[in-house]
């Protein structure tokens, strides 16, 4: 009797294990794709602010046809070096200037949207002395445009430095994202393992590089706590909030964030001096936060000795175009 209980113990084990091999030799396996004029000035919608940090991580916004995650971070450096290459030929015997636009968030269109304008306003309105670059995380833009990465922005910077006279040209960074408490920059294109750059990260990627005169905007909630890190000679920070305040205007039913069309939007197609056009930014920010009964975001402004005159004796050279429209592309979600 204890024989026939323990064989037949060993004849149900058995068949148990016959079954899950079937059925894992049946799954099928992973698929692995193949590489195949100025807005109004009323405030943008105000339903998400700029410190929701939290990701994505079962990779939803990763688009169903096109490369893999794999394919998409061995194509940077090829990317980047394109780009580079493509940035209209530096004015001699002229400062120059130089943008990159940092949209670190892929989960939500409003930053690709921002960068992008960001790029158009200044190549078309500024003319010949303002060149522009764009770093992006967007599901629309994997195969056409850089990443938005720790790696592509110090690679970007050290490119941009043997275009560039970096004692006489500014570079000017619009970084744009998602911020949190501490004061860090949410960059996420999921799945995609990318470090998070907060304020420390951000000044000492700058220090490293030899740039005199520098422009840093930094787009998010908290921004504020970048601005103790990033002050110092030769540079304008710029933030879109203090450093205990959220900014506002991101999300998935948001074109634009209110920083963004405050300042580049409206007051940047007004005038091209940046502290005048921050003052004007600021006012319109109130207003809207006013109007919608939203905690003040308070956008913060920090002047470096010789900024100032530097940004004018490159104003010297330019004279402005007509305002450049905002149209945002088509959504990628």
């Amino acid at each position: 009797m204890r024989m026939r209980t323990v064989l037949t113990a060993l004849l149900s084990f058995a068949a148990g294990v016959l079954v899950m091999l079937v059925v894992i030799g049946h799954r099928p396996p992973p698929e692995h794709a193949a590489p195949s004029v100025a807005a109004s000035s009323s405030a943008p919608a105000p339903s998400a602010s700029t410190s929701d940090t939290e990701d994505n991580d079962n990779g939803d916004n990763w688009p169903s046809q096109g490369p893999s995650p794999e394919q998409v971070i061995y194509s940077q450096p090829a990317l980047l070096s394109q780009a580079v290459s493509k940035l209209s030929p530096r004015i001699p015997d002229k400062t120059n200037l130089y943008l990159v636009a940092f949209a670190g968030d892929g989960g939500e269109d409003v930053f690709r949207n921002e960068a992008e304008y960001a790029a158009q306003l200044f190549t078309r309105r500024f003319g010949p002395t303002a060149h522009a670059l764009v770093l992006e995380n967007n599901p629309g833009t994997l195969q056409s445009h850089p990443l938005a990465s720790w790696s592509n922005l110090e690679a970007a910077l050290d490119q941009l430095s043997t275009v560039m006279k970096p004692e006489q040209d500014i570079l000017v960074l619009y970084m744009t994202s998602h911020g949190d408490e501490d004061h860090n920059l949410l960059v996420d294109m999921d799945p995609l393992p990318l470090d998070q750059i907060g304020a420390p990260d951000l000044a000492g990627i700058l220090k490293k590089r030899p740039f005199k005169w520098k422009v840093v905007v930094v787009n998010a909630c908290y921004s504020g706590g970048f601005v103790p890190e990033l002050r110092g000679p030769g540079t304008l920070v710029l933030t879109a909030a203090r450093t205990d305040r959220s900014s506002f205007g991101c999300g998935s039913d948001s074109d634009i964030t209110y920083f963004g069309k405050a300042w580049l939007v409206d007051a940047m197609n007004k005038t091209d001096n940046f502290v005048d056009a921050f003052q004007l930014a600021k006012r319109d920010i109130s207003d809207w936060e006013q109007q919608d009964k939203l905690t003040p975001s308070e956008p913060q402004i920090d002047i470096g000795t010789g900024i100032t005159q530097q940004l004018a004796t490159w104003r010297k050279e330019v004279r402005p175009g007509p305002a450049v429209r905002f149209n945002p592309p088509p959504s990628s979600q």
